[in-house]
């Protein structure tokens, strides 16, 4: 049986939850329908879960919930996020290796990979690269709904060419503003001295209620976190899993789960090394005027 202090915070919860709905209609969404997905607003007064996840990241403060419902789902809408498909996202994103989910870190979360040194800076594509890693969002709430995401940025090989600091608070704000509760933790392995300064930077962008999720680690700190079977070789890990499209990565969703994560078998593996051996030109410089296959890096 229910104890009454916790009987009144389950109430408590739902009055804030009916009261963020009854603002959001009427100052919100009355005569300013068009600003947002309507597929959206209808989950909106549907789904609980959703409602109370925008109130706790605002610590169940209606005003900051509702300011942070307005701006997420007008972003939604820009995006086109509902609609987001693999065949909507240029091939050569996929190809390039950039930003992928694969694996589970030591609390069952699944990995958002991002390999910093395929970053380049490139004003261009700069909107369809914030979809992509919309797509890969979106998927992995849709696949496993309600598992966090923990981030690792990989910075090995990388440097200042390689940061874009509009992109990178693009992706904090996905975690801050746009998917609230998504973020297990934000893993920066072996960051370079110097770009020190452009992640203090990062860290007030994240604000007081996610700079604990922040995580500064080098090769041999990660396995703290990442137990060697889902660590690359050179982040001293045991996973021989090598990017390659098609198929998308995360098809593990699919495979059978043991208590770490999915069972991959030796076949697998040495299908996608294979695969990887024909796709090394990927890796090359990209013309994004033409929009053809990358063969460097990914021009952010």
């Amino acid at each position: 049986m229910a104890e009454p202090d916790q009987l009144k915070g389950e109430q408590g919860i739902e009055e804030k939850i009916e009261q963020t709905r009854e603002r959001f209609n009427n100052e919100f969404l009355k005569d300013s329908s068009d600003k947002y997905d309507l597929r959206d607003v209808d989950r909106l007064q549907k789904d609980n879960s959703m409602v109370e996840g925008y109130l706790m990241w605002r610590l169940y403060v209606v005003d900051d919930a509702l300011k942070m419902i307005d701006e997420s789902f007008q972003w939604r809408k820009e995006y086109g996020v509902n609609d987001l498909s693999e065949s909507s996202i240029p091939r050569w994103m996929f190809e390039t290796g950039a930003v992928f989910l694969h694996g589970y870190d030591k609390e069952g979360n699944k990995l958002f990979w991002f390999k910093v040194k395929l970053h380049v800076k490139d004003a261009k594509t700069i909107i369809d690269k914030k979809k992509y890693v919309a797509f890969w969002l979106e998927r992995n709430v849709k696949k496993e709904p309600g598992m966090p995401l923990t981030v690792v940025f990989d910075m090995s090989e990388s440097g200042l060419s390689n940061i874009d600091m509009d992109f990178v608070k693009y992706v904090v704000n996905c975690f801050k503003v746009y998917y609230p509760k998504l973020l297990s933790k934000m893993i920066i392995v072996e960051m370079p001295w110097i770009m020190n300064a452009a992640w203090k930077i990062v860290k007030t962008w994240l604000g007081p209620e996610a700079i604990s999720k922040l995580k500064f680690a080098s090769r041999s700190e990660l396995q703290s976190y990442i137990d060697p079977e889902y660590l690359p070789p050179h982040m001293g890990g045991m996973d021989l899993f090598k990017y390659s499209y098609p198929p998308l990565p995360d098809d593990d969703f699919q495979t059978p789960i043991s208590d770490n994560g999915p069972i991959v078998s030796e076949d697998e593996i040495e299908s996608k090394e294979s695969e990887l051996e024909s796709k090394d030109g990927v890796e090359s410089s990209f013309n994004s005027e033409i929009a053809v296959k990358p063969k460097k890096g990914w021009r952010w």
